[in-house]
């Protein structure tokens, strides 16, 4: 297939790319192309900004694709500029949405497609609804060929993921587990989350190309493995060869207290149990499973941080942060016991 990416060298995207490559598609990717020298085989490199429509619709004057994905749309107007743009010149149109989008708060743990959209917590998970409801309405009434997918939680080798962290990444929780610091878990740690391997992510979205029973469809991509967030932490500090120091805070404390967006992260998001029925991905792409488990994920993407240290960005800001939360929080304990 000719297949082009707007982005495609993102968390998400990256394993995708890697994986039609070695498969022997043709692949473009519409970047500023800063990671694309990672990549190899049938790569035809558009440098160009998205935001410049302009140059784009010249450099893609004479092309047509097989299918299209953006995983760079955060906002309505971005698909408005991309319909302009692929409009007659693909045969599938892949909008990479989320499913923090589904309504929080939760009425059924159990999330399908079929759940709600409703978050008011997340300017951005309301914009991806959005966007979700204008490339619907083209498909209902242009024929425009969409696919909407939702991933949830996915990660990398370069980020161990993770609730409460700064606004520079993951290694910053790391470098506290390593000097024996606490580090925060939001609320009592128990409720349920789900990490996906961006590896499994890209079997699951290879399987949705150039499948004409996903168009007009909004398909969830998650592996099934359910993990507490207090396991995830303590899968971190195994991989690290440390003792867990953790200290529990809950999510509306965190948000009333920090510059940081736990309204949208935390009460929007990770604080919820989520638990993903991927029914519908599996009829749709037989044999789709997802076999990374969190534990060898999050290993893996520890030895690869450790060992990379442009991965190992320090935020003091957030360290700090971290200090004067739990040193509150120890002194309210101390202040109820008097």
């Amino acid at each position: 297939m000719k297949i082009l990416f707007i982005g495609g060298t993102g968390t998400i995207s990256m394993a995708i790319s890697r994986q039609l490559l070695a498969e022997g598609h043709t692949l473009y990717l519409l970047n500023r192309g800063s990671r694309n020298q990672s990549l190899s085989g049938d790569l035809i490199e558009l440098k160009a900004d998205i935001n410049d429509e302009a140059a784009v619709a010249a450099l893609i004057k004479d092309l047509r694709f097989d299918a299209v994905a953006d995983f760079i749309a955060f906002v309505p107007a971005q698909l408005e500029r991309d319909y302009r743009l692929f409009q007659g010149k693909t045969r599938q149109f892949l909008y990479i949405s989320s499913a923090s989008a589904y309504q929080k708060p939760l009425s059924d743990y159990r999330i399908n497609e079929g759940t709600p959209l409703a978050n008011p917590y997340w300017e951005y998970s309301r914009n991806k609804i959005a966007g979700e409801n204008y490339l619907m309405k083209l498909y209902r009434e242009n024929g425009f060929p969409v696919t909407i997918i939702r991933p949830s939680h996915t990660y990398d080798e370069r980020s161990v993921p993770l609730g409460v962290h700064g606004n520079n990444g993951s290694y910053s929780v790391i470098k506290r587990m390593l000097e024996g610091k606490p580090v925060i878990i939001h609320g009592d740690g128990t409720s349920l989350w789900t990490l996906t391997h961006n590896s499994d992510f890209a079997k699951g979205f290879i399987g949705l190309l150039g499948n004409v029973h996903a168009i007009g469809e909004a398909v969830q991509i998650t592996s099934d493995e359910s993990v507490t967030w207090n396991q995830i932490y303590q899968i971190i500090a195994d991989a690290l060869g440390v003792k867990l120091n953790a200290v529990h805070v809950s999510s509306e404390f965190l948000d009333a207290c920090s510059s940081y967006d736990f309204a949208g992260s935390l009460l929007g998001d990770k604080a919820n149990t989520v638990v993903f029925d991927n029914s519908k991905l599996k009829k749709l792409v037989p044999g789709f499973t997802a076999t990374v488990r969190a534990d060898q994920g999050i290993r893996t993407t520890i030895e690869y941080v450790l060992s990379h240290p442009e991965c190992q960005i320090e935020d003091p800001e957030f360290d700090a942060w971290c200090d004067q939360v739990v040193a509150v929080m120890k002194d309210a304990v101390l202040q109820i016991r008097k």
